[in-house]
């Protein structure tokens, strides 16, 4: 388990890297998507990391693990947006941004230790192309569940599916990078 937090960890200082990398180039104009649209967006991600994987073939030079990270840190966004309901400023201080970041990733790594812990980190037998139909199935619960305004009968939130599908993309990544 240590390992594996350690490598966990060592993923988010790559993923917050490139975050902030992006904000210095962006600033926060990521602030005017709502949650449906940061959904659609990790959609697109995972769909093209999954015709990547099926068709064996890429046209555009971003890799697979630069979707990963984009997953992760739109994931980030997701749970942002969630959380504050849209209601910040467009032109929010990196400097904020940077800790809400920090606090999103840190609920995301507690709820992976926990799960992990239960499920005896059963993730390190997988293969990386179930990581991607895995947040498939969640980018597809996520979007049912916005379309019914948030309200669930039985089932988790729209934040609880933006952890799964951030911690499926650590997983493929911590595969990706360590080679484990």
């Amino acid at each position: 388990m240590d390992k594996t937090l350690s490598q966990y960890n060592q993923i988010v200082t790559i993923c917050r890297g490139i975050f902030e990398k992006k904000m210095k180039d962006y600033g926060t104009a990521w602030i005017i998507l709502r949650p449906i649209s940061v959904t659609d967006q990790i959609l697109i991600k995972a769909k093209r990391i999954r015709n990547i994987e099926l068709n064996k073939v890429q046209l555009i030079d971003d890799d697979i693990r630069s979707e990963f990270i984009g997953i992760v840190n739109y994931g980030v966004i997701g749970l942002i947006q969630v959380e504050t309901n849209a209601e910040l400023p467009l032109n929010l201080d990196p400097a904020k941004a940077l800790s809400l970041y920090d606090e999103h990733i840190i609920h995301a790594r507690d709820l992976m230790t926990n799960k992990n812990h239960d499920y005896g980190e059963a993730w390190r037998s997988m293969r990386i192309s179930s990581f991607t139909d895995l947040i498939l199935m969640k980018i597809y619960r996520t979007k049912q569940i916005e379309d019914n305004d948030g309200k669930t009968m039985i089932s988790e939130g729209v934040a609880a599916n933006y952890m799964d599908m951030i911690n499926y993309a650590m997983f493929a990544l911590i595969k990706t990078d360590f080679n484990d």
